[in-house]
């Protein structure tokens, strides 16, 4: 920028502090970009979630076979995103967001065509490996292109991108398929992707490619990784549905996840310059920031994950009618963000995170008390009090993380915050998915004690429901076979609300819990002004 070439010998630091603060109009663009692209990559994750029958129907497949769907663009994209500061280092900023986002278009627009599953699983794999990488480049763009004072305003961004896409992504799934067919949901990334790659062609300059760095790349510790992280997504994606443990698949995957992991660490401690550096786990504010961003991570997803089902389930709601519910869960953010930015520089980040976790929680609380009735305007309240308090802690995380990182460590920051975001989303849902099952099952035979033939008034129900049919045309053998279905229809339909209210529960009290983590960090707040605070 021009203005950090100006002769500052005998200015005043007052006078200099706002023009170093200054922004010019490219870097905005750029920024926003970035932030374009990693509100596509998240959204990428639930779209396909409202459509998954449509899919599935298109392509011959089992709903098993079709969650590997989801799950290899996840594996995909958690692997990349640690990679992602090496790749910086080889083919610059420009390059390589340029780069990657066009390779995420063409595979993206392969998943439109895929003529079968398999060919599906392996467009999705390539595209989550294009489009991981946009996340944490997001959070790079903010930290290394914006001065300290603007800082705030940029992370505010960036946390929309977070929240806003899981929330956003079944409602524009589910439009989307209704409308245009479910290939559609995959086409509209050109619209985003083209603007992305003009905004960042524009906004950044030219650097200088150093292929040389891939020679002397830790190939081992990649390999690790890749092995860990991605052995690990599969590990939790799928273990629900194979029985955990008592699935060889996934005890060989459990097991391949410990030996990556486990070499991934020592090869990152032994050296001199690893791909990503794990040594910033032992700052105390990062640990903390990314435990919380991994609670963040189950709440985000497993709400995004857990509300859809039952609303598909229990009152029976259409794609689009979901994706009405759903967005009351983001579209306020847009209001809030501003102000929770403006705050983030006046009052210390670990209040305001609180206050998030607490409205957070409680609008999970709120879900935690849902009968087979609740529908729209019961669940309209706990979607707005949920927006308003994720603005609160995804802004504040970003500060935490970011309090006292080193520029040349920036990159691995951002990966691995965002690495651990999405990991505890993997681990959110595989826990929802299994208490699902867990608690129906145990409700089922709870109510199943109460509502036995011996109970009488289960008796005069049967006998209701049986005159009923009876009167409707039916002999009294169907009839009675009729009513004894309605009455188990009921049973399973009453186990599975309350089993996605204990569900909603156990993400009450997984935020809830962060609070007590979140005290352990240092007192933060977003810089406002002249390049000071914590940056």
């Amino acid at each position: 920028m021009a203005s950090t070439t100006i002769d500052n010998g005998g200015a005043a630091p007052a006078a200099r502090a706002p023009a170093a603060d200054k922004v010019s109009g490219r870097t905005w663009l750029a920024v926003a970009a970035g932030m374009l692209g990693a509100f596509m990559a998240v959204l990428d994750i639930q779209i396909t979630n409202s459509s998954l029958k449509d899919i599935l129907g298109s392509l011959s497949a089992t709903q098993e076979e079709g969650s590997w769907i989801a799950t290899a663009y996840l594996v995909a994209e958690i692997i990349v995103i640690p990679m992602t500061g090496l790749f910086v280092r080889v083919f610059g900023v420009r390059r390589y967001m340029i780069g990657t986002t066009a390779l995420f278009l063409g595979f993206s627009t392969l998943c439109g065509f895929a003529w079968n599953l398999e060919s599906m699983i392996a467009f999705r794999m390539l595209q989550g490996f294009t489009g991981g990488a946009l996340i944490p480049m997001a959070m790079t763009l903010v930290m290394t292109k914006l001065p300290p004072s603007k800082r705030a305003t940029g992370m505010a961004i960036f946390g929309l991108t977070a929240t806003l896409a899981p929330s956003m992504g079944p409602t524009l799934g589910g439009y989307l398929s209704e409308l245009y067919g479910w290939p559609s949901i995959f086409y509209i990334n050109w619209v985003p992707g083209l603007l992305l790659i003009g905004g960042i062609a524009f906004g950044l300059d030219k650097e200088k490619a150093n292929p040389a760095l891939l020679f002397n790349a830790d190939w081992l510790g990649i390999a690790f990784m890749a092995v860990g992280l991605g052995s690990l997504t599969v590990f939790l994606e799928e273990g629900n549905s194979k029985d955990w443990f008592d699935s060889a698949f996934i005890n060989t995957f459990a097991a391949l996840a410990v030996i990556g992991l486990l070499g991934w660490v020592v090869t990152g401690a032994t050296r001199k310059q690893p791909f990503v550096n794990l040594a910033l786990y032992g700052q105390r504010n990062f640990a903390a920031a990314t435990a919380l961003s991994m609670a963040m991570g189950m709440g985000l997803y497993g709400s995004a994950f857990i509300l859809p089902l039952f609303l598909a389930q229990i009152p029976g709601y259409s794609p689009m009618q979901i994706g009405e519910v759903i967005m009351w869960a983001g579209l306020p953010q847009l209001f809030i963000m501003p102000f929770v930015a403006k705050l983030s520089s006046k009052v210390d980040n670990r209040i305001l995170c609180t206050f998030g976790l607490l409205l957070f929680g409680g609008s999970c609380l709120m879900n935690a008390y849902m009968d087979a009735t609740t529908g729209y305007d019961q669940l309209l309240l706990s979607q707005v009090v949920r927006a308003l308090g994720q603005p609160f802690v995804m802004l504040t995380l970003s500060n935490f993380a970011m309090n006292g990182i080193a520029p040349k460590d920036v990159p691995s920051a951002s990966s691995l915050i965002n690495m651990t975001r999405n990991l505890g989303g993997s681990i959110g849902i595989a826990l929802l998915a299994t208490s699902l099952t867990n608690r129906e099952h145990f409700h089922s035979v709870r109510i199943g004690e109460s509502v036995s033939s011996f109970a009488l008034a289960t008796q005069e129900r049967l006998d209701t429901l049986t005159a009923s049919f009876v009167g409707k045309g039916f002999d009294s053998a169907t009839a009675a076979d009729m009513a004894l279905k309605a009455v188990d229809g009921v049973v399973r339909r009453e186990s599975f609300v309350m089993a996605y209210n204990d569900g909603f529960f156990l993400v009450a009290m997984v935020l809830f819990a962060c609070i007590g983590v979140l005290w352990f960090s240092d007192k933060v707040k977003a810089p406002s002004g002249g390049g000071g605070g914590a940056h």
